[in-house]
């Protein structure tokens, strides 16, 4: 899996408390991660989707096991 996506499952992991879907998108576009803005964040969600990774706005179990992963290889 590649590093954006890994990044996009980690703060979904870390939203705070009552952060909406839509407030973790607006949050990584306006670090830059994605090069051409909303449409891509929104592609790269509909793809974390589609490989049920994201079920609803929440990680799944194996959403859960990428994230936890991507947070141990970053800390290295």
């Amino acid at each position: 899996m590649d590093i954006i996506k890994q990044v996009f499952l980690l703060a979904i992991a870390k939203r705070e408390e009552g952060e909406s879907m839509k407030d973790t998108l607006e949050s990584l576009v306006n670090t830059g991660m994605f090069e051409s803005g909303m449409k891509e964040a929104k592609q790269t969600l509909q793809e974390l989707r589609e490989s049920n990774h994201i079920v609803g706005d929440n990680l799944s179990m194996i959403g859960v096991m990428v994230a936890n992963q991507a947070e141990q290889e970053f800390k290295q």
